[in-house]
């Protein structure tokens, strides 16, 4: 028999966080906590709020808590909650953390050892030119090798003359970079603008146009000189059906996952091996999850078989986080096992 509790939390940004759906100044998570009545055991999970992206509303949520039996059979329970998947990743996290005895190691590794980091990408928030130049050269003397910038949001001429400055200062084999448009090009001049950004040596592009423009993604994927990677295009696809056809059709190069808006764990490891029989490469990226989130894909993440550069170094970017083990450290995520967790300020 569990225990239920719930509680709204809002997380603040160290500055505005600039995307092409607008500027983020704040950003909310829900948490939950999961107490076993009879060992009085916990577990915390996360569920994480996106305006725009989530597949729920913020009034779900409430409305969710307060109907949800955590008392079924988790196979029940997991299928209720497939059209919430931020709810149901939390559900799935205070489970794990509860299962191991809600010392928030989730997923018992070398990563959660101290032995071995889990390689990042440094995230560059949109700005004017000298901003995001500034913030380029801060994570390059940091030591970030591989950077994602969002664009998208400002004049498209400025974004290349800003690409054409940073590749006169930082070569491809000095810097990797990724960018992320967030659907914001039409689909009409997508292509065009995609051979403009392959003279600056981009790794990949996600999301260049919005989704469920199946046939037009498809044409980028086959046409376009940068590897197209699905995002936002993954929300939302919750049979294995839907999700092979959608692989088979797009042929993209790359999925980014998102398990606070996939489902969690389980939905996406089903993505990962969808893509793996389909050719995909992909990486986990965070969807701005607090460091209790955070904490919880990391781990996931180490428990799988990549090297390539994750996107998982937004433990920094609020100013009111939970004090977690967790690190940047010589641009890589970095479990700090000397460092106790300081959560008080959910109040559960």
């Amino acid at each position: 028999m569990f225990d239920f509790k719930s509680i709204k939390y809002s997380l603040k940004f160290n500055f505005p966080g600039g995307t092409s759906r607008g500027v983020l100044h704040t950003k909310s998570s829900w948490f939950i906590k999961l107490t076993d009545v009879e060992s009085g055991r916990s577990g915390i999970g996360e569920c994480s709020y996106l305006e725009g992206l989530n597949p729920e509303k913020p009034t779900d949520y409430p409305e969710i808590f307060s109907s949800i039996n955590v008392n079924l059979d988790l196979e029940t329970l997991d299928e209720c909650l497939v059209p919430y998947p931020s709810i149901r990743f939390g559900v799935e996290m205070a489970l794990k953390d509860l299962q191991s005895g809600g010392n928030k190691i989730l997923f018992e590794s070398a990563f959660t050892n101290g032995i071995k980091d889990i390689p990042i990408n440094g995230l560059i928030w949109m700005g004017d030119r000298n901003q995001m130049f500034d913030r380029i050269k801060e994570k390059m003397d940091s030591g970030f090798r591989c950077l994602k910038l969002k664009i998208g949001a400002i004049d498209f001429n400025e974004e290349i003359s800003l690409l054409k400055y940073i590749r006169s200062n930082f070569s491809k084999s000095e810097l990797e970079i990724r960018v992320d448009a967030n659907g914001a090009f039409h689909a009409d001049k997508a292509l065009d603008k995609l051979q403009r950004l392959s003279a600056f040596h981009i790794h990949s592009i996600e999301q260049p146009i919005a989704v469920n423009q199946w046939d037009e993604m498809a044409v980028l994927c086959e046409k376009s000189p940068i590897p197209i990677a699905l995002d936002e295009e993954l929300i939302g696809r919750n049979s294995e059906e839907e999700r092979r056809s959608l692989l088979a059709h797009i042929q993209a190069q790359y999925l980014i996952l998102k398990p606070s808006l996939l489902g969690g764990f389980k939905a996406s490891s089903s993505w990962i091996d969808l893509a793996e029989k389909n050719n995909n490469r992909w990486w986990v990226t965070s969807a701005l999850e607090s460091n209790i989130g955070l904490n919880a894909i990391a781990q996931w993440v180490a428990s799988l078989d990549t090297s390539i550069p994750q996107g998982l170094g937004t433990g920094q970017v609020f100013s009111n986080n939970f004090t977690a083990p967790l690190q940047i450290k010589n641009a890589a995520l970095h479990y700090n096992q000397d460092q106790s967790w300081d959560v008080k300020a959910l109040g559960l």
